[in-house]
């Protein structure tokens, strides 16, 4: 039925009906739009199964390509694996010949060791034979040697031992002998040098310091005035000051004479103030003295920073620059100690420098070493011991410490600046001028140092010469070698070391000689 005729019968059935013109032309848009649909569904359809068609090939190729790449992949992967199944194969067969000829070579030393093995038991059970034999022969002739010579076999082996022993200890003596003189010849020269130079850059006073001050007077009536009324200004003056006080027939002179060396610069100073001032009486002397102590403390102080000032040396604790300037009226046999602080300092930084270590680490040592002398008077046990207690209190480093504690060899030096401490120490209060010695002390380390030469066997006399620096030893030459002579000399050094104290050191000459006289008549 077409769409014509199907209009005709809406048209009819709408007027049968009583429909108007307008509902006729709806029915008629709605077959219209309905056409429409059924046209545009079937196109859609018509498109799908195309996309359908166009996605079912794409996908065929793609599983294609992608089976071919995968099928190419896998006959690579055989190939290889049969080229490393091959290579395999050659090296087992390379292995396997090789192991064949090493059994070949095996088999033919097993039976060359066969037959040397042979051999070698048969050499052995004649050679076994010979030693029997000659073993017998020995055993003949040591007997025939031993009724010969008379002595056993044991007696004539101590004989050859002893014999060899000497020999071997006369060329150890002789080539330790050499060796020493060798390193000595060189070690010389060089300390020589260092030392030298360190001495020729330091010039230093002599000794100077005594054990009375003298005070010079504007006139004679001065004397009296001192003295006081029945000698009260005089008394009270030694009270305050502690030392003695001379009033003699010298003229406009006062002597204060005591062993405190501060002490004595105090009722020095306090004397000369009061003879200024002209006012003497108990409490104004009381007053001064008092006045002049604590002045001194002042004086002492900037001696200490005028000390560190001389040789560079920075960062020292405030208190040690305090016990250091102590040292300006402390003595060592009539040597200024603060002045040997400062010169074992120097000395010490200028070895230091020559041996391309720290001078300025040097001089801090050296100048610090004895400081401990500024309160040994006041506390128990050895100046060493306090000052590097006293250094490490205040904030000095380990090195200073071990040095200051090591300079006397109360504990072993461990480091080159311990060592550079006590060898300019040494030098410093052995360098001459530099001390003074009671005359009695003098002598009694003389007489020790000889007796001490004396005790060893052999020696027949023994005289210390130049100030006791040396000590030449004359020993018998019937008892004493030459390379004995040597040894000798090592020991007598060591006993010294051990049992005396000097400063400085001592040289030990041993001499022995042979003297052959006949006289023409």
């Amino acid at each position: 039925m077409t769409l014509d005729v199907l209009t005709v019968i809406v048209a009819l059935a709408c007027l049968a009906g009583g429909y108007s013109v307008s509902a006729l032309i709806q029915a008629r848009r709605a077959n219209s739009r309905i056409n429409r649909s059924k046209r545009d569904a079937e196109r859609i359809a018509e498109e799908a199964r195309k996309q359908a068609d166009l996605t079912r090939r794409t996908a065929e190729v793609d599983a294609k390509e992608a089976i071919e790449k995968k099928r190419k992949e896998i006959e690579e992967e055989i190939r290889e694996k049969e080229d490393k199944v091959r290579i395999q194969e050659k090296r087992l067969n390379h292995r396997e010949e090789t192991i064949e000829k090493r059994a070949d070579l095996l088999d033919r030393q097993e039976s060359e060791h066969k037959r040397r093995s042979k051999e070698l038991t048969n050499r052995e059970r004649s050679v076994t034979e010979s030693e029997t034999k000659y073993q017998q022969l020995l055993d003949e002739t040591q007997k025939q040697l031993e009724r010969a010579a008379g002595m056993t076999s044991e007696e004539a082996k101590k004989k050859l031992m002893d014999t060899i022993a000497d020999a071997a200890r006369h060329e150890s003596a002789k080539m330790v002998k050499r060796i020493e003189e060798e390193a000595r010849q060189e070690s010389d020269k060089k300390s020589k040098r260092i030392i030298a130079t360190a001495i020729q850059r330091y010039a230093s006073e002599y000794v100077s310091e005594a054990t009375v001050s003298v005070v010079h007077l504007p006139n004679e009536d001065m004397k009296g005035r001192i003295i006081g009324r029945e000698g009260r200004n005089i008394r009270a003056l030694e009270a305050a000051t502690g030392m003695d006080l001379i009033i003699d027939d010298t003229p406009e002179a006062v002597i204060i004479s005591g062993f405190n060396p501060v002490r004595r610069e105090v009722a020095r100073l306090s004397l000369e103030k009061l003879v200024a001032d002209g006012r003497i009486h108990p409490a104004r002397i009381e007053e001064i003295v008092a006045k002049t102590a604590e002045e001194l403390e002042l004086v002492m102080k900037e001696a200490g920073e005028q000390a560190t000032f001389e040789l560079g040396i920075h960062g020292i604790h405030h208190e040690l620059v305090r016990y250091l300037g102590r040292l300006k009226y402390r003595t060592s046999y009539s040597q200024n100690q603060l002045q040997h602080a400062i010169e074992v300092g120097f000395l010490a930084g200028a070895m230091a420098a020559e041996l391309h270590l720290n001078p300025r680490q040097a001089k801090r040592a050296g100048l610090l070493h004895d400081i401990g002398k500024s309160i040994d008077h006041e506390v128990d046990g050895s100046h060493a011991m306090l000052g590097a207690d006293l250094c490490k209190k205040f904030g000095e480093s380990p090195k200073i410490v071990h040095a200051i504690r090591a300079h006397h060899e109360e504990v072993k030096p461990e480091t080159v600046l311990a060592i550079l401490v006590q060898a300019a120490d040494a030098l410093s209060g052995a360098r001459p001028g530099a001390r003074r010695e009671m005359l009695e002390t003098y002598v009694k380390r003389l007489e020790e140092l000889e007796r001490l030469s004396r005790s060893f066997q052999g020696v027949e006399k023994a005289f210390a010469i130049q100030a006791g620096r040396e000590v030449r030893v004359i020993v018998e030459n019937t008892r004493i070698s030459d390379d004995e002579a040597m040894l000798l000399s090592k020991d007598i050094a060591k006993k010294i070391e051990d049992e005396m104290t000097y400063p400085g050191q001592i040289k030990v000459t041993v001499i022995r000689e042979t003297r052959a006289v006949e006289y023409a008549r």
